[in-house]
């Protein structure tokens, strides 16, 4: 280092190898950092003759214990549960959680646009949205550790189930028993205008098909918004074909509690006349007797809170965990008959 150049906090975090929050706290004596990191940094810190200052220290973004939590639904309980398993880590860390809810369009411009001026956390955890180019631009300028959770978002750590692997349990499923002509309902998020239904979810139907050699009939997919009432309305449009479904995969269990009603209403019984099967294990779904591939969605939560912990120490972590599902059969679904 040149005479007369002011070392400041990111020369120190550059010459030890970590962020400058992870600096920062190694210097503050922060608990939740590693042995080993912290020895590096005060060892970087002796070296360029480095003195601590708590206020330039909280200004440069250091420790703050608080972490942002970014959530496009409050209401609905996977979020809700998401949220709940995050927070139960986060707090017995003694670490406060803002949470900034982006319910529409607007909500979302007007976060992502003010983000970089909100530099007093730690850490950001996007829950169960996906991030766009300019949203992930305005994250990364704030310099702080990012996580997702219940859904792969590139580049950061996540934690999330595999979407392609869920749908293939609930397919296969349907394929096992003996049925050939299969329906799917795909959703798409109205939160997310442009984004398409869960690629991994339809994917799965796809490829599932090809493999059993059944063919591809483009009238038995169809995509609405999601939630009951449009799931209805999709179970209206497959019973209104020619030949109908003798069952029917939908991409969540909400939209497949709208698909009953329309079988229910319509005099048909299940399974006998339909079969049906969902993805997540909505709290509703064993009382519908609703067959569907279950997520442990709170664990979700808990491990992201993990993978918070361990980069505010500066250890290291995983790129993504993936979270196993399985198919949870009830009386929804059954061969087809004869």
């Amino acid at each position: 280092m040149p005479p007369h150049t002011r070392v400041n906090m990111a020369d120190v975090a550059r010459r030890a190898g970590v962020s400058m929050a992870t600096a920062s706290r190694a210097l503050s004596n922060h608990p939740h950092v590693a042995a080993e990191t912290r020895a590096r940094v005060l060892a970087a810190a002796e070296q360029l003759s480095y003195v601590i200052s708590p206020e330039a220290s909280r200004l440069a973004g250091g420790a703050t214990d608080r972490v942002a939590v970014v959530v496009p639904h409050i209401a609905r309980w996977f979020f809700a549960t998401l949220l709940e398993g995050l927070e139960s880590v986060l707090r017995e860390a003694d670490l406060d959680v803002l949470l900034y809810h982006v319910g529409d369009e607007a909500d979302r411009r007007d976060f992502f646009q003010r983000l970089p001026a909100r530099r007093k956390v730690d850490a950001v955890v996007v829950l169960g949205m996906p991030v766009r180019d300019g949203e992930r631009a305005r994250l990364e300028l704030m310099g702080v550790h990012i996580v997702a959770a219940g859904g792969q978002v590139e580049n950061y750590p996540y934690v999330s189930i595999d979407d392609a692997a869920a749908g293939r349990q609930a397919v296969d499923h349907l394929i096992f028993l003996g049925h050939r002509r299969i329906g799917m309902i795909a959703a798409v998020d109205p939160a997310e205008p442009g984004w398409p239904a869960n690629p991994g979810r339809t994917r799965a139907y796809e490829q599932a098909l090809a493999d059993a050699g059944l063919p591809a009939d483009p009238a038995l997919a169809v995509t609405v918004p999601w939630g009951g009432l449009p799931g209805a309305d999709a179970m209206s449009r497959l019973l209104g074909l020619r030949e109908p479904p003798t069952a029917v995969y939908a991409h969540s269990d909400e939209v497949a509690f709208g698909a009953i009603r329309t079988l229910r209403r319509a005099g048909l019984r299940i399974p006998g006349d339909m079969s049906i099967v969902g993805i997540d294990d909505h709290p509703m779904a064993e009382l519908a007797e609703l067959t569907t591939v279950a997520q442990p969605v709170r664990d979700q939560g808990v491990l992201a809170g993990r993978v918070v912990l361990a980069l505010l120490a500066g250890e290291p972590t995983a790129g993504g965990v993936t979270v196993p599902t399985r198919l949870v059969i009830r009386g929804s679904t059954a061969p087809p008959r004869r």
